[in-house]
């Protein structure tokens, strides 16, 4: 009851799909007997194993000839009279396993020849090198662990689509093995960004992911209605302003890693779910986040990656050379406008027009000149590692005001490959003012941009018992993920991203 590949064909989809229905149905088959002779590979709970591919690989000699036991996923076999070959899979890798009739016994054998691509088995033998020198498992016994009632779809035409690789990253992870690594990366990387923290004394704390208000961001948020209260809640778009009330509290150093939620467009940037990383300390500034986020990327780097110079798409990004220039500077610098000059909102506006920047109707100011100039024309430029200063108090409602420049806040965000890679301030602790920005937000919420904050007159409350001088910091940790592993899409970073249902 063998499938068999001469009936594969990759001539047309439509062929493909009857093959692959036709190896489903004989798989049923295969697993029917099975359970008509009492071997349903689904009851069995259990398989001990000894070591995995990778402990058999590195330690070939000291194996040699010893008993192992080992569990994997039939990659590969080649069927061969009275011996055969098969490759498994496991958690670290391939291991060849050699099958003889002599050793397993006549029912043994048949049993394993009947056995398909994509099965699950355990094995036990002793370890030896072949004479073409691969390091093998000389099975003794294999049993079957699990049943696979589907081909792989490398075996007929490749797992190359990336709708499908998306929307079945398991499959993805099997097909593909620098999928799987990755994702290894991305979990290595979050844990160094832990241990750099931890190392520095801050506490990781969790925060609400239902919240009353969407606050902490400019975003359009994800509503839901909680039943029992009978009200609306969000989805939070930040974890702020719940962080910021902790070092009102008490705790001077907190941070969180986690997931938030943000209803607006998707493209290689931007999924409506992601992972970030605020954290936020008492009595320091902008300049001391200056320095934690260049040292955390560093960090990471070294830990994980075992260097500071990364390939990225065509060019590589050194993590050794960080730039720091203001906003006013860097568009002056790209563009040619010096807005330092400029001190009324009408050349503002008509400055950002001549190099084709319009502005919303609601948004006729210098601050938002500025800002949409740098946003439109200068972030595409910044490749290497910028960190991109002084922002215009319309667009950073959070963010102390410069002593010297009410026009201006205490703000930067820094830049890599043109992407905007973190967020981060001296924290407006002066409860007036805050309570102010907040109504101006509201108001540009009424005047249409859903992307405006809300007003959160707890957080006010808070602040007027007191924040200490604060510095906090933000980090997307999927565009940091998408950095350190070449990743050309978001999507390529995230498990299992955001899709539409599929119309199948």
């Amino acid at each position: 009851m063998q499938e068999n590949p001469n009936n594969i064909t990759n001539t047309a989809v439509a062929e493909q799909e009857i093959d692959i229905n036709e190896v489903m149905r004989v798989r049923r088959e295969k697993l029917s007997a099975l359970v008509t002779g009492g071997k349903n590979p689904f009851e069995i709970t259990r398989f001990d194993r000894t070591h995995i591919s990778k402990q058999i690989l590195e330690n070939t000699e000291m194996l040699s000839d010893k008993q192992v036991s080992v569990g994997g996923r039939i990659m590969s076999r080649r069927i061969m009279g009275k011996a055969s070959f098969c490759h498994i899979l496991d958690g670290d890798g391939q291991l060849q396993v050699y099958v003889k009739k002599d050793l397993l016994g006549e029912e043994g054998y048949a049993e394993f020849k009947e056995m398909d691509i994509g099965d699950i088995v355990g094995v036990k033998g002793t370890v030896f090198v072949t004479h073409t020198g691969e390091t093998s498992v000389r099975a003794e016994s294999i049993t079957l662990l699990s049943k696979s009632l589907r081909p792989l779809p490398e075996k007929f035409h490749g797992l190359k689509d990336t709708d499908t690789r998306y929307r079945q990253r398991y499959i993805d992870l099997i097909a593909n093995p620098e999928v799987k690594k990755t994702f290894i990366i991305r979990s290595k990387v979050i844990s160094a960004i832990r241990e750099f923290f931890d190392q520095k004394g801050y506490l990781e704390v969790e925060t609400p992911v239902l919240n009353t208000i969407a606050g902490g961001a400019s975003a359009r948020p994800f509503i839901t209605h909680h039943n029992s209260l009978n009200m609306d809640m969000y989805l939070r778009i930040a974890t702020e302003l719940y962080l910021k009330r902790l070092v009102v509290g008490g705790f001077e150093k907190v941070y969180e890693i986690g997931r938030m939620f943000r209803n607006e467009g998707m493209d290689i940037r931007h999924n409506p779910e992601f992972t970030t990383i605020e954290l936020y300390e008492a009595y320091t500034d902008l300049s001391h986040m200056m320095e934690i986020a260049q040292e955390m990327f560093i960090y990471c780097a070294d830990k994980v990656l075992g260097t500071r110079i990364l390939p990225y798409n065509e060019t590589e990004i050194d993590l050794n050379n960080w730039t720091r220039i203001s906003m006013i500077d860097a568009v002056n610098k790209y563009v040619g406008i010096d807005f330092d000059a400029i001190k009324d909102d009408t050349t503002a506006v008509e400055a950002a027009k001549s190099v084709g920047v319009e502005l919303d109707k609601n948004k006729k100011s210098w601050g938002y000149a500025l800002y949409e100039v740098f946003d439109q024309k200068v972030e595409e430029k910044l490749i290497q590692p910028t960190i991109v200063y002084d922002y215009p108090v319309e667009v950073s409602p959070l963010a102390k005001k410069k002593p010297d420049d009410s026009r201006l806040t205490e703000r930067f965000e820094f830049f890599i490959y043109a992407r905007e890679m973190g967020n981060a301030f001296s924290e407006l602790n002066d409860p007036i003012d805050q309570y102010n920005r907040f109504a101006e937000q509201v108001k540009q919420r009424a005047g249409g941009d859903d992307e405006a904050q809300m007003m959160d007159e707890d957080y006010v409350t808070a602040l007027e018992y007191g924040l200490p001088p604060t510095g906090g910091l933000g980090i997307g940790i999927d565009r940091m993920i998408m950095l350190f592993t070449n990743s050309y899409s978001i999507r390529d970073v995230l498990l299992f991203p955001t899709m539409k249902p599929s119309s199948k």
